[in-house]
């Protein structure tokens, strides 16, 4: 008789017997980020990290010297009978400006890149197909820049930087 994990898909991760799957954004620096996908209904954990780059256990000051090659991410833990991934690619896309390279506000570098980390190959086609759609819809009037790549390692970040608005008492990042 099989085992309860060899009925887990690639990439799911089981949940007090739920399926769960993971996305990972890169929209700007992770703390907005991260409390934007902590509130929506579906999702069941969130984490802030680093992905994309060349250092193996990057730290913070790491990533901000602009040389690993990381982004700041979020990886997003959620259940597609709730959210689907389609409809976090839609919070992704309208939470921040795809248009700037390596810029999100007042944050610049490479860091702060717009990225979306795939985790399977039905992700993949799933956030082409959006910037795609996005770009066509003319609500932008310069290219959308945003990177899709494979989610290959996700680093998480320092304690102090999870939930780090909530811990604040704050909903956003004051600009």
């Amino acid at each position: 008789m099989p085992t309860r994990a060899a009925c887990v898909a690639p990439g799911d991760v089981r949940l007090f017997g739920m399926a769960t799957e993971k996305a990972t954004f890169g929209a700007g620096c992770f703390w907005g980020v991260e409390e934007t996908f902590r509130k929506l209904e579906g999702v069941t954990s969130t984490a802030v990290g680093y992905a994309g780059g060349n250092k193996e256990n990057p730290s913070y000051e790491d990533v901000c010297s602009d040389e690993t090659g990381h982004a700041e991410v979020v990886q997003v833990e959620f259940d597609p009978s709730q959210i689907s991934y389609d409809q976090l690619l839609d919070i992704f896309w309208s939470n921040h400006n795809p248009t700037t390279l390596n810029r999100q506000g007042p944050d610049v570098g490479t860091q702060y890149r717009s990225v979306i980390f795939y985790h399977s190959p039905e992700q993949k086609a799933a956030a082409e197909a959006s910037k795609q759609k996005l770009a066509a819809s003319g609500k932008f009037n310069r290219p959308i820049v945003t990177q899709i790549e494979p989610a290959l390692r996700f680093w998480r970040a320092e304690e102090y930087h999870q939930r780090y608005l909530e811990k604040r008492g704050q909903s956003h990042c004051a600009i």
